[in-house]
């Protein structure tokens, strides 16, 4: 019994004493936080997105505030609001930010495309894409499986009833969390303004993309001819918009008109299902 006390009050000192050269090591190497740094984390969106090239809010506050070729405006979630912040309390200049959020190019439900075998694994686009590129007999197209979703840190992103994601603009923050999770790479970012874009991805050849799915871009470049302003270019089989070129110019979309498949699609505000 005394032995086991005896231990006890042994085990007791040394714990007291490593405690005590803790302390005073923490006291002699500690090292001073530049409060600012706490400053511009406060003002951030607390996303922890990694849209700004960092690994997270806080890393993004330690680099702008003490790297001065680091500039305020990085933080794409943050927009405007937050960058003219960050720029006021480290003392820089901070460029305009153009707003954008994510585009879903592909409307390939069930009822426009078609299978090449059914999937009843993992319900995971990562994990179906792993499998002779997944269930879609189109390899380019919407998995459906919601991986865009879950990895949306604003909660911005739905699966509609026909089981393709469904952005909701006025939520989204342009962070491209959901382009870089899609294994098809069906997501983009595009300017908040954009008047059209084209609702695909197929790169096959018409004759192959529409076997494969009914509202499919057919690279004809029907668009591209009719478009006055030299908005639209057909890149690898598929129709591509200048959004840019398409806002400051156009204000008749004669192409979506023109398209044979409807593959091209005035863009709307969507509300969140």
């Amino acid at each position: 019994m005394e032995i086991a006390i005896l231990i006890v009050i042994l085990m007791t000192c040394v714990g007291l004493l490593f405690g005590f050269i803790l302390a005073i090591a923490n006291k002699k190497f500690e090292v001073e936080v530049n409060p600012l740094i706490h400053m511009v984390e406060d003002v951030l969106p607390k996303g922890q997105c990694g849209a700004c090239g960092y690994a997270g809010c806080l890393a993004y506050a330690e680099a702008v505030v003490i790297d001065e070729d680091v500039p305020p405006n990085l933080c794409i979630p943050g927009k405007e609001a937050v960058s003219k912040r960050v720029a006021e309390l480290t003392g820089k200049v901070a460029e305009e930010i153009e707003p954008r959020y994510a585009y879903v190019h592909c409307d390939g439900c069930k009822e426009n495309s078609v299978d090449k075998y059914e999937y009843d694994g993992i319900q995971d686009c990562i994990s179906a894409n792993i499998f002779l590129n997944g269930p879609k007999a189109c390899e380019y197209g919407c998995l459906g499986l919601g991986t865009c979703v879950k990895n949306c840190p604003f909660d911005a992103i739905d699966m509609n009833e026909k089981s393709i994601p469904v952005v909701n603009k006025n939520i989204c923050t342009g962070c491209g969390k959901c382009e870089s999770a899609c294994p098809k790479k069906v997501i983009s970012m595009i300017p908040i303004d954009a008047h059209v874009q084209v609702k695909c991805n197929s790169k096959d050849k018409g004759a192959v993309s529409k076997k494969f799915c009914r509202v499919s871009c057919l690279g004809c470049g029907i668009c591209a001819k009719k478009c006055e302003h030299e908005a639209i270019k057909v890149e690898n089989n598929l129709a591509v918009v200048d959004s840019s070129i398409c806002v400051e110019k156009c204000s008749n979309a004669t192409c979506i008109e023109k398209c044979p498949s409807k593959a091209i699609k005035v863009v709307k505000i969507n509300k969140k299902l």
